[in-house]
This record gives C-alpha cells, structure tokens and sequence, in this order.
C-alpha cells in the first residue's frame, strides 16, 4: 500500500477517471477516453502513466487492446480511497420503506421483500440471510406427514416458527409423537434450545426420561441434533435476480463464471457463512473478486450489511452481488438503508409483541 499511497496527484486522477469510466460501461478504458474526460494530458503522456498504474497491479489488460480496467486490487484501492459515497436518492429510500413496512408483520415475507426491492434497485442478485434464532421456545409439536415422517415444528416466545421434516424410519403411532411433543415443550419452555440441549442429551443417555425407544429417537432427530452449532441449520438464504447477473454476461467465459457463482449460491453454507463474517463489521462490508475464495472464479463482488433486533444485537444480513464494475457509490448506501429498515422493523415488532 505504500507505493499506492504514494501515487502522484496526476496518476491519483488518471486512475480515478479510469475507474469511474470502467463503472460506467464495464468496459476496458483507453487513452482517449481520459483525453474527453477532461484530463489535460497527451496520449502519450496518460499511456505512460497507464503503464505505470499496470506495474503497480491498479490496472491490468484484460484483451491485446490499448484498453485498460482496474484489477481487483485496483479496486479496492478506489473503494477505501477515492469512493465518494452519498445517500439514498429520494425515490429509492421512498420505495424501500414503503414496500417492507406492507409486509412488515410476517418476518418470512418481510426479508422476501427486502431481497426483492434491493435486486430491483441495484439490478444485482441480492441475497438476505434469516436470522440465527436465538429466543426460548414456547412450543414444540410433532406433525406426522407419512408412515415414516414428520413435521417437527417450535414456536418461540416471540411467534416466530421455523420447520423441520423428519425422516424416523419405522412408522411410529401418533401417541408417541404426542409424548415426544409433550417432553420436549415441558424441557424447553422458556428456554433456548442450545440452553436445554445437554440436559436432554444426559436424559436420554441416561435413559432417566420416561420415553419409549422410539420417542426417544424422534427428540434426537427433532431437536437435539436441529439445535447444533452448523450455520445454515434452521435458517433460509433468499436469492432473486440471479438473470440480473447474465445480462452482464457477454462472453462464454463470463458465462461459465457466473454458473459457478450460482452452483455456491445452490449450496447456501458458503454464502451464509460469508454473510455471517460481516457481524462486527460497521456498516457494510465489500468483496472484491478474489479477495474471497467464493468470487474468485466468477469475478463478482458483493456488497454486505448486517441488520440487527431491538437490543441492538446482529441476527442477519442482506446484501447484492454483483460483477466488479458495480456501482458502489449508489449500492453501498442503498444496502446500508435497506438492512437499517429491515433492523427497525424487526424492533417494532418486538415491542408490539412484549406488549
């Protein structure tokens, strides 16, 4: 960084023109290009300084061209340098709180909305991470679905209700799900169930719980296993505007790339888990193409803010994807408000519920 840093005022402002040309149009930039964008230098005299931009790894080729884009490091560079950020136009921060406060009230609509009005704005894909539940539970009631299945269903103290379909093996009667039902509410009560998990756990083993084998297996495979440490367990990761990001595909090999971005997308554990690593970050945190191993090959970046409840504690996060000549100066700010909406409207209705 010290030789970035130590850049010119002249190379500062080729650079920069550079960039804001390839943000543009998301095409490589030549020397007359900078000539009409007003900076007062020869051909000859802005291709030397090019070279010197190439040799300091801002700028790469990407074709046998006298154009030139800015490599990911580059990038970055303008990103934590020469970004000027501003707010949310009007319009938009209109649109945003208008479309989620309609759904405000049903928490699975309220972040379907939030991936939808965020990949409409920015024609990115964006992505929106349900919260970590992390509140006592209420209730815990077995559905039978089939001779050999079940719905295993909690609601917590806050009404949320997540699912599970649970495959048992041998059909087992609807008494025993009832007292699987019963056992665990009358466990977890009141509780978290990472809280009550152990004590299950050495109930069972102990065989000190007054159930029959088969019930026995069903609260191992409802609850004990559902209440383990994996990241996307419990949890939904809600993707739209996948087709957004073929529009900026024109070549095979940016085709390919972007398939293998939605085979990660497909998997969901990775992208939560990068969504899950903007937790401590103050305001939104950007991926730049091969800063993470996930955009590495399809040469996207991603853009990532984190929303948080009414105690003011991270349970989720939403962001765009998007290919690196995104625009961020009108994204980041617009990721920043929608996770600040979506985290003002989970307090409200945590207070609506507490009353």
């Amino acid at each position: 960084m010290t030789s970035l840093q130590a850049l010119d005022r002249r190379s500062r402002d080729i650079f920069k023109t550079i960039v804001e040309a390839y943000l543009e149009t998301g095409e490589p930039v030549g020397s007359r290009t900078i000539s009409k964008r007003g900076v007062d230098l020869s051909p000859a005299s802005i291709r030397n300084v090019m070279a010197d931009l190439v040799s300091l790894g801002l700028l790469d080729a990407p074709h046998i061209s006298a154009g030139r884009r800015p490599s990911h490091a580059g990038l970055r560079f303008f990103v934590d340098s020469l970004l000027e950020v501003g707010e949310v136009g009007e319009d938009d921060r209109d649109q945003i709180e208008s479309r989620l406060a309609a759904v405000s009230r049903d928490m699975d609509e309220l972040l379907n909305e939030a991936s939808e009005v965020l990949s409409g704005l920015t024609g990115g894909a964006s992505l929106v991470a349900s919260p970590k539940s992390d509140d006592p539970v209420r209730q815990v009631e077995f559905i039978p679905l089939g001779p050999a299945r079940a719905l295993c269903i909690l609601v917590s103290d806050g009404g949320d209700v997540e699912n599970r379909i649970i495959d048992f093996g041998p059909e087992i009667g609807p008494t025993t799900l009832m007292e699987a039902s019963n056992y665990l509410t009358a466990r977890v009560r009141g509780r978290r169930l990472s809280e009550a998990r152990m004590e299950i756990e050495r109930e069972l083993s102990e065989k000190r719980a007054q159930l029959d084998a088969a019930a026995a297996n069903l609260i191992r495979l409802g609850v004990v296993e559902w209440s383990g440490e994996e990241p996307d367990r419990g949890r939904s990761l809600i993707v739209r505007g996948r087709a957004n990001l073929l529009e900026t595909a024109s070549a095979k090999e940016d085709l390919d790339r972007i398939g293998h971005l939605f085979d990660e997308l497909e998997r969901k554990k990775s992208m939560l888990e990068v969504l899950d690593s903007t937790r401590d970050a103050a305001g939104a945190r950007i991926f730049i193409g091969s800063e993470n191993s996930l955009f590495s090959l399809s040469g996207s970046s991603m853009i990532v803010s984190s929303y948080m409840n009414s105690d003011r504690k991270v349970v989720g996060a939403l962001g765009v994807i998007g290919p690196t000549s995104l625009n961020y100066a009108r994204v980041i700010p617009m990721v920043n408000y929608t996770a600040k909406v979506v985290g003002q409207i989970l307090d409200g209705r945590q207070k609506r519920d507490g009353q």
